[in-house]
């Protein structure tokens, strides 16, 4: 890999890795946050949708900092947004650690976890078209090396919490994303960025969002409805207003141009994307802790994190030398992730553990970034609008339908588990707050505080079992009371019943892909194009 011969400009190399730094610490952050959720339902008594809700600012946040920041950012230059993100990022974390009271604490949490998605989605309208202008000849390669910064940052996450959680406040644990926020900062500092390929030809942004046009725009104002009317608690009626009024707003910006059928459904599939890659990272080490031990479950995360990190590096060798299209490479991960969550779903060892989380983590590697570089390739004239507007779309999926509904699924298969078992139980261990998603009904799961009580107990259980050299975690469940062993059993149900049910996405995206697998055949193969002359038309790369 040859950066300097690869990229256009003499310090293509230095911007490649300041985008990877900024991106590791949104990872690293993300990643602390996973391995603290179980400590801020213990502390303040959430349940799962709740957690799930403060797990989805992470995501919904993202994207008003990436489609805003994509919207200017050939406007007023990469270094103002990387500014704002680095101011973003140092108040997400005052916001954060004001958290200290029940009362207030979820309010706290949640608008310091939505601050910190502000600055990762602003970080992210500089990084992803900065790279794909930089490396135009290999856009999937040099995005996907780009995003290995990702799973970077979540295997130290998940190494932070892995050393320091039990003995270290999750303050401390959380303040140390700011170490790789100060890094980024330095490394960008000075440094002069070239234009994307779009504005270097003077488009303006309504020539760049014409290929989004009133189709790609409808995905975009409905998963804004769903943040108005869900996030900032708006009436269903004033948030459709808002998405339609907006709509109107971007359909007069481009003269009311239809836009471009692909686009239209390449932001549809991404929005499965966010929801079944970022969603389920959001929760997988929660889940595999819970149904293994919570130690475990942070080796895990680590392992998986890892094997993504690696592979997003040899994205170039799979698509030259085994000849896959972008579009054939998402088309093999999604069958992966399928049978990936499923095996996950099932695991009763360390062993059998990490053999279904490689398949699961060779699934979900090269979704996002070879998403990008598809769009980067076939819509050269949208610059980083449309880039930006997808990766915004991934992210608001997660946050209001992944992350969420997967806290959802946890709720109401472990309530119905626990419901079915002992009927009593469910009365005493059953959240005060009902669970609600989307038009599902309305459910009641586990209170977090009861059940991290459970948890706290068989925790030390298998702590005193092992200083007896007794490893048998049946003896760890032995030792709790009937009831309390049906609350864990009914809590590790609903974990696994959840993971089968989020493998439903990745089976509508494979359905996706090998349709469009079978359409670009169809028009003579899948080739990248560039902008031919000032009009700002799109023809095939030579």
């Amino acid at each position: 890999m040859n950066i300097k011969k690869d990229g256009i400009a003499p310090n293509s190399a230095r911007l490649l890795w300041a985008g990877f730094m900024a991106i590791l610490a949104a990872g690293v952050g993300f990643g602390i946050r996973g391995g603290i959720l179980a400590n801020w339902g213990a502390s303040f008594g959430f349940n799962a949708t709740q957690l799930g809700a403060i797990n989805g600012a992470g995501f919904t946040g993202f994207c008003f900092g990436i489609i805003i920041g994509g919207v200017i950012v050939d406007k007023i230059g990469y270094g103002k947004l990387v500014f704002a993100a680095f101011a973003f990022h140092v108040l997400s974390a005052v916001v954060t650690f004001a958290a200290s009271s029940p009362d207030t604490a979820y309010s706290y949490l949640y608008w310091g976890t939505f601050i910190f998605a502000i600055a990762n989605g602003t970080l992210e309208a500089v990084a992803n078209p900065l790279v794909a202008t930089l490396f135009p000849k290999n856009r999937t390669h040099y995005l996907n090396i780009l995003h290995a910064s990702w799973p970077a940052g979540l295997v130290i996450g998940g190494l932070i919490g892995w050393t320091m959680g039990e003995s270290f406040h999750w303050k401390v644990q959380l303040a140390l994303f700011l170490v790789p926020t100060a890094i980024y900062g330095l490394m960008f500092l000075g440094q002069h960025m070239p234009k994307s390929e779009a504005s270097q030809k003077g488009l303006s942004f309504g020539q760049m969002y014409k290929d989004v046009g009133i189709l790609g725009s409808l995905v975009v104002c409905f998963v804004l409805y769903l943040f108005f009317s869900g996030a900032l608690g708006l009436s269903t009626g004033l948030g459709a207003a808002l998405a339609v009024a907006l709509l109107l707003v971007l359909g007069y910006l481009t003269k009311f141009s239809v836009g471009a059928w692909l686009i239209f459904v390449l932001f549809l599939t991404h929005s499965l994307v966010g929801a079944v890659e970022l969603g389920t990272d959001g929760w997988i080490q929660n889940i595999t802790g819970n149904i293994l031990t919570p130690a475990q479950g942070k080796i895990l995360f680590v392992f998986t994190s890892l094997v993504m990190f690696t592979l997003r590096f040899t994205a170039d060798f799979i698509e030259k030398k085994l000849k896959l299209s972008p579009i054939g490479i998402l088309l093999v991960c999604s069958c992966l992730a399928i049978v990936g969550l499923n095996l996950v779903s099932g695991i009763t060892t360390f062993a059998t553990a990490i053999l279904a989380l490689t398949v699961y983590a060779l699934g979900k590697t090269f979704f996002w970034p070879t998403m990008l570089a598809v769009v980067g390739d076939r819509f050269p004239r949208t610059g980083a609008v449309a880039m930006s507007i997808m990766g915004g779309i991934g992210m608001m999926s997660a946050g209001l339908i992944g992350s969420p509904g997967l806290g959802y699924a946890k709720d109401r298969f472990a309530g119905e588990s626990l419901q079915t078992a002992n009927a009593a139980a469910f009365t005493e261990y059953k959240s005060a707050a009902p669970s609600k998603f989307l038009f599902f009904s309305e459910v009641h799961g586990l209170d977090g505080a009861k059940l991290g009580e459970v948890q706290t107990k068989l925790a030390n259980a298998r702590t005193a079992l092992a200083a007896a050299g007794n490893t048998d975690p049946q003896a760890a469940l032995d030792k709790l009371s009937e009831t309390e062993r049906q609350v864990q059993k009914s809590s590790i149900e609903g974990d696994r019943k959840t993971l089968r049910a989020d493998s439903a996405i990745p089976a509508t995206m494979a359905l996706i892909y090998l349709l469009l697998l079978l359409y670009f055949k169809a028009i003579g193969g899948y080739k990248p194009l560039h902008i031919d002359g000032a009009g700002g038309q799109a023809k095939k790369a030579a």
